[in-house]
């Protein structure tokens, strides 16, 4: 199939990109948020081409996805030259994001519509959105296998959040400080350096940074699952991670530390950076629980079958 999407999500459209079709990513002069093209940081197959608005305009396309509001409400339109996903091409909305406000108010954009399917990325995404009558599935994530690397040698804890500024709560920034209190903190990610963080690294390069700290901390409080954390446990990375939205699903007990409580993974961090040992068992759990439920192959199969029942 010809595929048409958005470089929106860059670790996601990693392991999508590596299937057997063939992918349509738009690119402009700047490579601005609507035409980022091909990724710079991560390694992705040939298949994987650029085209501009113009060139899509006359390129065919067997499906659309959709992961933006932007994309749903005209963009995807005006740049396939008049041609609407889900009236003139078969279509999906792809959310990667957990619902943000009240209860009551988590209705999806994409709500109502039966002229395409909302895929979500985790079971909780799914429960918490509201997309009405609209036709929803859940294909979990899967991750390129780094391989495990880990060796723990650095007593440190590796933790990666892009733009933890501007996020701030969401992904837990404000906990840093309360957790360097007490081990070694590295923060990899974009928009890091002001917080004395290591910017923007390729990803086998951060891979690599990574597996040498002994532990993985992810304090995210809400968010869809951090790809960075499966990709830790791919590395064999014990972890110590809040327990909200998808986290106690995919982090197993005997692959690292999942609580509300603060003090609680303090503790189980302040352990992983005493005993080397420990922390290798629990890293090589996390791994195998990481390969087990996220795996790349399940991923493309699955996703697979979907494209085929949109794209009859």
């Amino acid at each position: 199939m010809r595929i048409l999407m958005w470089h929106v999500h860059g670790s996601w459209t990693t392991s999508f990109v590596q299937g057997r079709h063939d992918y349509i990513l738009p690119v402009v002069p700047d490579r601005g948020p609507h035409g980022r093209g091909r990724a710079e940081t991560w390694d992705w197959p040939a298949s994987a081409v650029e085209l501009t608005p113009k060139e899509l305009a006359e390129t065919d396309v067997d499906v659309v996805i959709l992961q933006r509001p932007e994309e749903l409400h005209g963009l995807a339109e005006r740049w396939l030259g008049g041609r609407r996903p889900g009236r003139d091409l078969p279509a999906i909305y792809l959310e990667h994001s957990s619902p943000q406000g009240r209860i009551a108010e988590m209705r999806h954009p994409a709500a109502d519509r039966r002229d395409l399917v909302l895929v979500h990325v985790t079971h909780f995404n799914h429960l918490f959105w509201d997309a009405g009558t609209t036709a929803t599935r859940v294909i979990e994530h899967g991750i390129v296998d780094p391989g495990y690397r880990y060796s723990g040698e650095l007593q440190r804890t590796a933790v990666v959040i892009n733009e933890p500024i501007r996020r701030g709560r969401v992904t837990g920034t404000d906990l840093l400080a309360r957790f360097g209190e007490r081990v070694p903190i590295d923060l990899f990610g974009m928009g890091v350096a002001p917080l004395g963080g290591i910017e923007n690294l390729p990803q086998s390069a951060l891979h690599d940074a990574m597996a040498k700290r002994r532990a993985y901390l992810h304090p995210v409080r809400w968010t869809s699952l951090g790809l960075s954390l499966l990709e830790a446990m791919h590395l064999g990375m014990p972890v110590a991670a809040l327990a909200t939205t998808e986290v106690p699903e995919a982090v197993p007990p005997e692959a690292g530390v999942v609580s509300t409580r603060v003090d609680e993974l303090l503790a189980g961090l302040e352990r992983l950076m005493e005993d080397r040992e420990h922390a290798t068992v629990m890293g090589k759990a996390a791994r195998e629980a990481a390969l087990a439920r996220y795996g790349l192959d399940r991923f493309l199969r699955d996703w697979d079958e979907l494209l085929e029942e949109v794209g009859r």
